[in-house]
């Protein structure tokens, strides 16, 4: 597998990470995905899609003692995802190969969930490359499985954390409603004034807290990553939410 990969690193050069060259590659999504997830030590948090398991990494480097399982469909990605756990030496993070729509999990498992779905619907042309296409196209109906796959997972009370394109927002509060409430969107800003391509969404179950809308995170100025967003990026800093 080694020369099929890549070593580079996360959060700085605090962590190694290895992904394949070919395929998906990891982006920016997953580090601040974890950053927005609200976990505490001896939480279990379960990521859908886990990839190479960028996500949980960061996640686990921010909080000491958090446990994290990731599903991965990809036979391949899912040994990476534990290759890079283990290199890391985080022995609390695990992965399983299985399908994010049919998770092998009781319900109620989880204090958390997070998830990256993919975002490419059927009117896009799926990339050549099976391991790409399988990261980012999605079928019809894909976000409302994994959705509803991930709150009868999550614990009430408990908190959903997505990365999404921003055009998918209102299909994903329509599949949060009615078992979540505090709904709270992130926009991810590429530059100050250029509109959002990807957003986070974080929501709660069983819970009646008001919805709202985050200022967002601009990514890039003049001078390249924005000092808030290298605090997340780099330094693996939480999110500020609220």
């Amino acid at each position: 597998m080694d020369n099929e990969t890549s070593k580079g690193g996360l959060l700085g050069g605090r962590l190694t990470y290895r992904q394949f060259r070919t395929g998906h590659r990891s982006g920016f999504e997953p580090v601040l995905l974890a950053a927005m997830v609200p976990a505490k030590a001896g939480e279990i948090v379960m990521e859908a899609g886990t990839g190479a398991g960028a996500a949980l990494l960061c996640l686990a480097a921010r909080v000491p003692g958090v446990r994290g399982i990731g599903v991965e469909r990809g036979e391949a990605l899912a040994e990476l995802a534990a290759q890079n756990f283990a290199e890391n030496n985080f022995t609390d993070l695990s992965v399983v190969n299985g399908n994010a729509a049919a998770l092998p999990f009781a319900a109620q498992t989880f204090q958390h969930v997070m998830a990256n779905p993919p975002w490419f619907g059927v009117e896009n042309t799926a990339s050549p490359d099976a391991a790409r296409a399988l990261a980012h196209h999605a079928p019809q109906a894909t976000l409302a499985a994994w959705v509803q796959e991930l709150l009868r997972l999550l614990r009430d009370k408990g908190t959903i954390t997505l990365a999404l394109p921003a055009a998918t927002y209102a299909e994903a509060v329509s599949h949060l409603r009615p078992a979540c409430g505090g709904i709270t969107l992130l926009p991810l800003w590429p530059r100050q004034g250029i509109k959002a391509k990807m957003i986070l969404v974080q929501a709660h179950k069983a819970s009646r807290a008001p919805d709202e809308v985050l200022p967002g995170l601009v990514l890039h100025d003049e001078n390249g990553i924005t000092p808030e967003a290298e605090r997340l990026l780099r330094q693996g800093m939480p999110l500020p939410l609220g």
